[in-house]
């Protein structure tokens, strides 16, 4: 019955929508079989089209570090939304959050409201290239930024090459701006700015990689970015779309103790809603029109209902929030790991906080070239014991997983016991 459901919804969806999802990720391509679709969700709990429930470590990808359908939020958002959804004019509820935002993260002192984390990286990127002058940007290999041209780059024939398209749809121009060095290589990225570091507007980073799976940064590999940067002449970005407020109340770049030039935000601090940020140096922002030459705009930038969604959001959470994530964080990788030992699987947990990934490789994940080298079938084969046994999982080897202060004990100890059988035959 529920088989005949799914495939009647998928046939549907694949009729109406490309693939039969809003975002390519959704797809299951990546593990075989259908998507889950989802009726609802509260907690750490997701229930799906027919009735079944999955404990959800995708948490919307991010944003539900809550857990789903809390209480205040839903709260202030259906009492945000009986005063109108949208003005297109200023709110106090606008200047409320940007203050928020302001006393969490020093490096900023202004920024600018968007809708997604797409919108926040592209604009940071028109706007160092605008307040420097010039027109390269440096990003590295494994690294998701969003979807916009300059952005969907992969590396060329060599290291530090100009990047190649990554998508049909790009140019070669757009691409030939972009330069694509190796994530956590210290040596190429000071290679690169000794050779062509007055020709850099920008160097643009996940300062914990998300998008290939969770890779933490090396050590130094983030303070060379914002010193060489400064040397430079260039913008440090921090793309903490991922990261902000997840690793951290600060994001990353609290947790590693650097300031960099702008940052970009998302997720978490939209509390579920469609809300980014980006913000840095006043000087620099000071260029965004209407103050200065760079452009950028949306009619529906600083929506009244997103912005009360991030706003009650970032109201629940403490440092005691991120003690408990930690907490939680190391039990269910201590858990994890035994498991694969126990198993004698080939498979590595790497974790920075309450993001995570379990990579079927057989040594530490630094790069994307180590990430690549994973075993992508038995992680379908993992993903798909899972889901068996009521367990939500990143449908990808290269997709952080996380856990929200909804999870507590009991759920974590039943995904691990879950984990645990679904490892055994993969040995």
């Amino acid at each position: 019955m529920i088989e005949a459901i799914y495939d009647e919804l998928t046939t549907r969806a694949e009729y109406r929508i490309p693939g039969g999802v809003n975002s390519p990720v959704r797809a299951f391509r990546a593990v075989g079989g259908h998507p889950i679709f989802i009726e609802s969700a509260r907690g750490s709990q997701l229930r799906a089209v027919g009735g079944r429930e999955y404990t959800d470590y995708v948490g919307s990808w991010g944003p539900a570090i809550l857990g789903h359908a809390h209480p205040k939020v839903v709260e202030a958002v259906s009492l945000a939304a009986t005063r109108g959804l949208s003005f297109g004019a200023p709110t106090e509820l606008e200047v409320r959050y940007a203050e928020a935002i302001a006393a969490l993260y020093p490096s900023i002192d202004m920024l600018r409201c968007v809708s997604s984390g797409t919108e926040a990286t592209m604009s940071a990127l028109r706007l160092a290239r605008g307040f420097t002058g010039r027109e390269k940007i440096v990003k590295f290999d494994g690294a998701y930024h969003g979807h916009s041209d300059q952005l969907l780059v992969k590396a060329g024939s060599g290291a530090a090459t100009f990047g190649v398209p990554d998508s049909a749809g790009v140019s070669s121009g757009t691409a030939h701006g972009t330069l694509v060095l190796p994530y956590n290589d210290r040596a190429q990225l000071r290679a690169l700015f000794r050779a062509r570091g007055s020709e850099l507007a920008a160097v643009i980073v996940e300062p914990v990689a998300g998008n290939m799976g969770c890779v933490p940064p090396q050590p130094g590999f983030l303070e060379d970015i914002v010193s060489l940067c400064s040397e430079h002449g260039a913008l440090s970005i921090f793309d903490e779309v991922m990261t902000g407020c997840r690793v951290a109340l600060g994001g990353a770049q609290e947790r590693y103790g650097l300031k960099p030039d702008l940052t970009c935000l998302g997720k978490v601090i939209g509390g579920g809603m469609p809300l980014a940020v980006f913000g840095g140096r006043r000087d620099v922002m000071s260029r965004i029109a209407p103050l200065g030459p760079v452009y950028q705009a949306g009619t529906l930038s600083g929506n009244p209902v997103a912005v009360s969604a991030g706003l009650s959001t970032l109201g629940e959470l403490s440092r005691e929030s991120y003690a408990r994530l930690e907490r939680s964080g190391e039990r269910l990788a201590a858990g994890l790991e035994r498991a694969i030992k126990d198993q004698r699987v080939a498979a590595v947990v790497q974790r920075v906080g309450s993001m995570f990934t379990l990579f079927f490789h057989g040594g530490p994940v630094k790069t994307w070239d180590d990430a690549k080298s994973s075993d992508t079938r038995r992680f379908a084969l993992f993903h798909k014991a899972l889901l068996r046994g009521g367990v939500y999982w990143p449908p990808s080897q290269f997709e952080a997983a996380f856990i929200s202060l909804a999870h507590n004990e009991q759920d974590l100890d039943q995904t691990l016991a879950v984990a645990a059988e679904a490892l055994q035959p993969l040995s």
